[in-house]
C-alpha cells in the first residue's frame, strides 16, 4: 500500500496509475519493469499501463506483460499523460513519435522515477519542476541496507563493468588469455581499469577469469587490497584534498594524469570506470594518451 497522508500522493487514493513507456533513448535496450514487478503492482492494488513493444529489446513480449496483469497502450502521450506514476530507464527527455518532448506531456502533479543524471539533463529536470512533476533519481538513493532494494546504480554497475570487458575482448584484435601452442606462445593481453568502484571492480574480476593481466588505477588506496584480492596490480595516484576525484587540484589532475600515461601506454585495453555522484567524473584518460 502507498501511503496518502503527504507528498505528491496527497489527496489521492489508495491506487496508483503507473505507466511504463517505451525508452526512446538511443542505444537504450532495458524496460523499467517486468512481468513479475507489473504483477507486484497489481497485487498492490494499483493500475498498470505498459506501451506496446516496451519489452521488445528486452525480449520481453506485449502478451507477457498483459498476462501479468498490465493493460497495453498504443498511444505514448497519452499513456504519459494520465499516469500519476511514470517509470522509466533513461529520463524522460526522448522526443515521441507526436514530435512532443516527454518530459511536456507528463501530467502536473504526477511523478517520474527514472536515473535522471541531473547534471547532464539540467532542461529537463527544469521542463519537470516548471510542470510541477516529482521526480525520484534513483542513481542517488542512499546506498544504506534500508535501500538496498531501490540501489540500482550498483546492479547497473555490476552489469556494466562486466558488459565493458565483453566488448573489449571482442574488439581487440588479439586473445585476452596466454595461449601456448605449436606455434609460439600468446602473451595475455594487459587490462588498465580506472576507478575500483562497482563497475571497476566487476571489470577486473571480468578480465581477470578471461586471462588477462589487469592493473588497477585509484586515487583511494583503500581499494588496494581489493583489487588484489582480484588478481590485479595497483597504481598509487596522488590524492587531492576530499574523498573523490572531484575534489582534487589542477595540479593534482596533472600529477594523475601523468602517472596514467605511463599505465595507458602499457595496456592493451583501458575501462573508464571512475564515477561521482551526482556530477560528472573528471576525464583522466586524454586523446593523446590513448
Amino acid at each position: 500500500p502507498v501511503a496518502t497522508d503527504g507528498g505528491w500522493l496527497a489527496g489521492k487514493e489508495s491506487h496508483v496509475r503507473i505507466a511504463i513507456p517505451k525508452e526512446r533513448l538511443a542505444g537504450e535496450s532495458r524496460v523499467a519493469a517486468t512481468p513479475e514487478t507489473v504483477a507486484g503492482y497489481r497485487r498492490a492494488g494499483h493500475e498498470v499501463w505498459v506501451e506496446r513493444g516496451a519489452g521488445r529489446a528486452t525480449r520481453i513480449s506485449d502478451e507477457a506483460f498483459a498476462e501479468a496483469g498490465a493493460s497495453l497502450s498504443d498511444d505514448p502521450a497519452a499513456l504519459l499523460a494520465s499516469a500519476d506514476l511514470v517509470v522509466k530507464v533513461a529520463p524522460p527527455s526522448a522526443t515521441l513519435e507526436s514530435g512532443e518532448v516527454e518530459a511536456a506531456v507528463l501530467r502536473e502533479g504526477g511523478a517520474v522515477v527514472a536515473m535522471m543524471a541531473p547534471h547532464r539533463n539540467l532542461e529537463t529536470v527544469r521542463r519537470l519542476a516548471r510542470g510541477k512533476v516529482t521526480t525520484f533519481a534513483l542513481e542517488l538513493m542512499p546506498r544504506i541496507a534500508r535501500a538496498q532494494s531501490m540501489d540500482v546504480l550498483s546492479s547497473q554497475s555490476n552489469i556494466a563493468g562486466y558488459r565493458a570487458v565483453l566488448v573489449a575482448a571482442n574488439e581487440l584484435p588479439r586473445y585476452f588469455p596466454m595461449l601456448m601452442t605449436a606455434a609460439g606462445t600468446v602473451r595475455p593481453a594487459k587490462v588498465l581499469v580506472v576507478g575500483a568502484g562497482v563497475a571497476g571492480l566487476q571489470a577486473v574480476a571480468t578480465a581477470r577469469r578471461l586471462g588477462a593481466v589487469v592493473t588497477v588505477s585509484d586515487i583511494r588506496p583503500e581499494v588496494a587490497e581489493q583489487a588484489a584480492s582480484l588478481g590485479a596490480e595497483f597504481v598509487d595516484m596522488p590524492q587531492g584534498e576530499g574523498d573523490d576525484a572531484s575534489q582534487a587540484t589542477d595540479d593534482v589532475l596533472a600529477q594523475q594524469r601523468e602517472i596514467l600515461a605511463g599505465a595507458v601506454a602499457a595496456a592493451d585495453v583501458v575501462i573508464t570506470a571512475a564515477l561521482v555522484p551526482g556530477q560528472a567524473a573528471p576525464r583522466l584518460v586524454t586523446a593523446p594518451m590513448v
